[in-house]
């Protein structure tokens, strides 16, 4: 379900005259929330900006969350299934919301690629495993 929702048009309504189209920018994140027993809570936050220039013409930030069981999964898959099952069954409905707020604000819609989220994952470790190894050389 949809935890947070925003939008901004900071310019509005000038920013409807401007007959630049915006280049979109991604940002997206993922947070873990342990519950009772083996139930969690995962929110995939999905901000996309449409920007001319410096100028955002609008700005959507959008959190979705789904509660999931994890029952029989060993220790050292947890981070796979947060950082990659889980986001993969949230993204189509960030990605809807996103596309409908968009076009309601009266921009064209944004269709978001699908998201590539083993390798974000692996790139997540891969860039903690150097940041561990430059504390443990640090003097």
């Amino acid at each position: 379900s949809v935890k947070d929702l925003s939008l901004e048009v900071p310019g509005a309504p000038m920013v409807y005259l401007d007959g630049n189209a915006p280049e979109i920018q991604i940002q997206i994140g993922h947070a873990v929330q342990p519950m009772e027993g083996a139930l969690f809570e995962v929110s995939l936050r999905v901000t996309v900006a449409g920007m001319v220039g410096e100028k955002a013409h609008f700005m959507v930030e959008v959190s979705q969350a789904g509660i999931f069981q994890a029952t029989n999964v060993a220790e050292e898959d947890m981070g796979t299934l947060y950082g990659i099952v889980c986001p993969n069954v949230l993204f189509p409905y960030a990605r809807e919301t996103v596309s409908d707020l968009v076009t309601r604000a009266g921009f064209p819609p944004v269709l978001l690629s699908p998201i590539n989220f083993e390798l974000l994952h692996q790139q997540r470790l891969a860039e903690a495993e150097q940041e561990a190894s430059r504390i443990q050389v640090a003097p």
